[in-house]
């Protein structure tokens, strides 16, 4: 596929420049920062767990007390070259609550990383999750996927994994479900938004490879979106094209009106909103 030569008429930097689009974001980010604390303080935790080799490649643990319990895997956010996985650590508690054990993930950012780096990490990350069940009490065959923009993408390339390629113990549906916020489906645009392209570095011929919408789905998992209504037209856009690219297991796009790009995690986190109870419903519903 080859990009026009020229800049389409869509403003991708106003577009996909969510910071730019919340001007309060830093007070959002502040609050989660202290919601984190608050939630690692409060509640067991196994921090740091190493998944891989680098020193970026590590998740954080939340255990609930109910045995045989799903894991929620969530992947943060952040263009793939900002934020880690402390700054979401508040997304575990109300998910824990209802014997639900929650992980984090994360990894080494861009520039440091390609993305191709990125989602190979992502990848170790869910075998290493898989295969080490057993040790931390959760049920290896309960694991469902969720991701807030940037990690909305990995998200939904973990639903694409064919997972048989990267171990032969691993099952083709190691992913029972996903939940993907806010993300990026189709890459295309990207190298078009200057502001996060100077680090990712994505090229034309990197987009097919990288864009879970391009690509069929490994294993028939059902999967929930969602959009902020304050989203730009872009993010909105996004998140219908992976709804219509796997149309036959989409349950739905789950409307939060008053979201933005950042509070859509709010959403997400908190016992009683529609989003958190949608995907409560979705993760125990795994069999």
């Amino acid at each position: 596929m080859n990009f026009p030569s020229k800049r389409p008429p869509i403003d991708y930097e106003h577009e996909y420049n969510a910071r730019a689009m919340v001007p309060e974001h830093p007070e959002i980010l502040v609050r989660w920062a202290e919601d984190s604390r608050h939630a690692r303080r409060s509640n067991r935790c196994l921090l740091d767990l190493s998944y891989g080799h680098s020193a970026d490649e590590r998740l954080d643990f939340f255990p609930s007390k109910t045995p045989n319990a799903p894991l929620l895997v969530f992947i943060h956010g952040g263009w793939w070259r900002g934020l880690d996985k402390s700054d979401y650590s508040f997304v575990a508690p109300a998910f824990v609550s209802e014997g639900v054990n929650v992980a984090l993930t994360n990894y080494t950012l861009a520039p440091q990383a390609s993305l191709y780096d990125i989602v190979r990490q992502q990848l170790h990350a869910l075998t290493w999750l898989y295969r080490n069940a057993k040790r931390f009490g959760y049920n290896g065959d309960r694991i469902v996927i969720a991701g807030h923009s940037a990690g909305g993408h990995l998200a939904a390339m973990m639903m694409a994994a064919d997972w048989p390629v990267y171990g032969a113990d691993l099952p083709q549906n190691l992913i029972k479900a996903g939940i993907l916020m806010s993300g990026l489906y189709d890459l295309e645009p990207i190298p078009y938004a200057d502001f996060v392209n100077v680090d990712l570095k994505l090229q034309p011929e990197d987009v097919p490879h990288l864009s879970p919408a391009w690509m069929p789905q490994s294993h028939p998992t059902p999967f929930v979106t969602a959009a902020g209504g304050l989203e730009s037209a872009e993010f909105r856009r996004q998140t219908a094209l992976i709804g219509h690219a796997w149309k036959d297991q989409h349950l739905g796009d789950v409307k939060v009106p008053h979201a933005n790009h950042f509070t859509i995690c709010d959403e997400f986190a908190t016992s009683g909103r529609p989003l958190f109870e949608i995907s409560k419903k979705l993760v125990s519903a795994i069999r």
